[in-house]
């Protein structure tokens, strides 16, 4: 494959990533799906060495485990998300100045709240001799869009929501010993947001709501250990990315230049890796999320720095565990499966109507064949059963608008998840045989 082929389906799949980011659905607004290979054990042991170089995403430190010469790897993900709202709005009663507006009580139900996501993953190493490799990534690692039926009950809380991430990601991997690697990478990462809802005092009920644009900077950084043969620990973190957003907030009044000060969470997971066999591994992953650093992001205008709104983000700390195994049929064929369960950043005192999210339950089954010597097609899909839930915007809720009104429902959501990756590798650079085939 000549150099030019090379980086022109490197920078579609880039093209792409940018392209349809934005649509994507998650727990938080985090995107766990980084990598086809992953999503087969529910992201078990993402964080140590193995065929797939998408474990840099977590910990950039099992970039040691590439080959000789160049890795290519392009991940595809469909997310299916299914969420609905058939609640009731309980109007205040309140007559809302200039025009004396008294809300209408409502059940109109939200319909489909959740968007269908394709969310690709780009990753390529280059080994530069046998110790150190080079590496990058490109990824949506958050991202978040909501949409209810324009005139439904909760249009006064939420019309439509949208967060989208580009990463770029360029990283360095080194390897002490045969025991210990470590890595370290830039993160450049672009994140915009839209927030948008009904303005209750106005006759007809236009959409108003807020926009805005940053590019920030972060690290990743990783360390694995192998302290016996068959046995590997990783530990990996992503920084948190600081933003000072610029956009505006459309009203009836005008539009307002504002910006707002936002930091996305930081996280750290712990992967562990056993052989157990010359074809059975099992794997396990415990992740901690800091997202209590959002806070309540005040949005100021940029003229005099009045605060025009506040984001109540308020979210808990959210953890994920993992476990999972694969087993190789032969040569060619590896199959997996794994289970997770996911502790949301958000309870029922802050559940939003823009996000009804809970705990969540992953199951998942995957495979992975190898088509050519060096040519592999990961294969991986996910249930994800998310736990009882509802959303209650009444007294004591931080949404709560008296003046307004209330509104109740139960959610009733869960995610289907279908992902596909192509592996390549070509030769050239410093052969490192250990590194090769399998990884293991």
């Amino acid at each position: 494959m000549g150099k030019k082929v090379r980086a022109g389906l490197l920078s579609l799949t880039g093209i792409l990533t940018v392209v349809t980011a934005h649509q994507a659905v998650a727990g938080g607004f985090a995107l766990r799906e980084q990598s086809s290979y992953y999503q087969g054990m529910s992201f078990a042991g993402y964080g140590t060495t193995g065929p797939s170089i998408s474990s840099m995403f977590w910990n950039p430190a099992t970039l040691t485990g590439a080959g000789a010469g160049w890795t290519a790897e392009a991940h595809n993900t469909l997310i299916v998300p299914k969420a609905e709202m058939d609640g009731t709005f309980t109007s205040s009663g309140v007559p809302l100045p200039p025009f004396a507006i008294v809300l209408p009580n409502s059940t109109v139900p939200s319909g489909d709240v959740g968007n269908d996501a394709f969310i690709p993953a780009s990753y390529a190493a280059y080994r530069l001799n046998d110790r150190a490799v080079l590496g990058i990534s490109i990824n949506a690692p958050f991202g978040l869009a909501t949409k209810p039926a324009q005139n439904w009950a909760g249009q006064f809380y939420s019309r439509s929501s949208k967060a989208q991430s580009i990463n770029v990601t360029p990283t360095i991997a080194y390897e002490i010993n045969d025991m210990v690697s470590v890595a370290l990478g830039l993160q450049i990462q672009h994140f915009a947001v839209a927030l948008k809802k009904a303005v209750p005092n106005v006759p007809g009920f236009p959409t108003g709501g807020l926009e805005g644009d940053d590019i920030g900077f972060g690290i990743t950084a990783g360390l694995t250990l192998k302290p016996m043969e068959g046995t590997e620990i990783g530990l990996g973190y992503r920084s948190s990315v600081f933003h000072e957003l610029d956009g505006q907030l459309a009203a009836p009044t005008g539009v307002t230049a504002i910006n707002a000060r936002l930091s996305t969470p930081d996280m750290v997971n712990l992967s562990v890796k056993q052989r157990v066999s010359d074809t059975f591994r099992v794997f396990g992953t415990v992740e901690w999320t800091n997202w209590s650093r959002l806070k309540s992001p005040r949005v100021t205008a940029q003229a005099n720095g009045a605060v025009v709104e506040t984001l109540y983000f308020n979210y808990e700390d959210s953890w994920y565990f993992a476990l999972g195994g694969e087993y190789d049929v032969n040569e060619d064929l590896t199959v997996r499966a794994g289970v997770g369960y996911e502790l949301s950043p958000i309870d029922d005192a802050i559940r939003s109507t823009r996000l009804p999210d809970n705990d969540r339950l992953w199951l998942s089954a995957g495979a992975t064949y190898q088509v050519f010597e060096n040519l592999a097609v990961d294969l991986g899909y996910t249930y994800i059963h998310t736990a009882k839930t509802s959303v209650n915007i009444g007294p004591g809720h931080q949404d709560y608008n008296p003046a307004i009104g209330t509104y109740s429902s139960n959610v009733d959501s869960n995610v289907n998840i279908v992902s596909a990756s192509l592996r390549y590798t070509f030769g050239g650079g410093h052969d490192r045989p250990e590194a090769n085939g399998r990884g293991y």
